[in-house]
């Protein structure tokens, strides 16, 4: 008979944590960022209808990097827990600290049960307060442990890098469009150090805004509205530019 083989459980988890992180690797980054108004969500994402981004409930978002359908599962869950637990209690019972820790028992399960692989997801769920300083966001990395984040957060393949590059450079106060212009050029940097350029259109980008007026704060920001905000920040850097070194002198 021959004896069976013999794994530690340090060994094992460290296995698995490999393995999701390789996984969450694969997808392409996203970012998170505070600005004067609220918050915005900007990620690279070819396909219009596979989303990262998404509404959980009035003030909440979501955002995820890693496979598709393990993350969707996780957000039509995020959906029901909100629904319900607005519905029995009060709309106001349902915030993103409770949302985030819901998520961290799932992934945290799925993590450490030796029946299922984990979840190659990276997540992040954020709430709009009335004021930035309200503003909540969350990380939930594969393992299922919560991050508290402030002012930027980057997941994905090329986080790290990513993440570098925002602590330096945002600000409390940003306009959109200079969260937004910010993000891009974020994402677009290469881990060689160089920068590709990423049009709009393989763009995907929402916001919570608090200024709206109705309950619910997600919105989108496609076509044109993008188009123009990111032409808003390259207009202001040139007129800038223009006048500290005018011309004949």
């Amino acid at each position: 008979m021959s004896t069976p083989f013999y794994v530690s459980p340090q060994q094992a988890m460290a296995d698995r944590a490999e393995y999701a992180r390789k996984g969450i690797a694969r997808g392409r980054s996203l970012v998170v960022l505070q600005y004067a108004d609220g918050i915005v969500f900007v990620g690279e994402n070819p396909s219009r209808a596979l989303h990262k981004f998404s509404e959980i409930y009035d003030r909440i978002g979501f955002a995820a990097a890693g496979k598709y359908n393990e993350y969707e599962n996780l957000r039509i869950g995020g959906v029901r827990y909100a629904d319900l637990r607005g519905y029995t209690y009060d709309r106001g019972d349902v915030t993103a600290r409770g949302l985030a820790n819901v998520y961290a028992q799932t992934l945290g399960t799925i993590f450490s049960s030796a029946g299922e692989k984990p979840y190659e997801v990276e997540l992040v769920v954020a709430e709009v307060g009335e004021t930035p300083e309200g503003d909540q966001i969350y990380r939930l990395p594969h393992d299922g442990s919560i991050v508290d984040e402030h002012g930027s957060v980057a997941v994905g393949g090329n986080a790290e890098l990513i993440s570098s590059f925002l602590d330096q450079r945002h600000q409390d106060g940003m306009t959109l469009s200079e969260a937004l212009k910010l993000a891009v050029q974020a994402l677009s940097r290469e881990s060689n150090g160089s920068q590709r350029e990423i049009p709009a259109e393989r763009l995907e980008v929402a916001v919570l805004d608090r200024t709206r007026p109705q309950k619910r704060k997600f919105k989108r920001i496609t076509g044109g509205q993008l188009s123009r905000l990111l032409a808003e920040g390259t207009t202001t850097q040139t007129e800038s530019e223009s006048a500290e070194d005018p011309e004949g002198e």
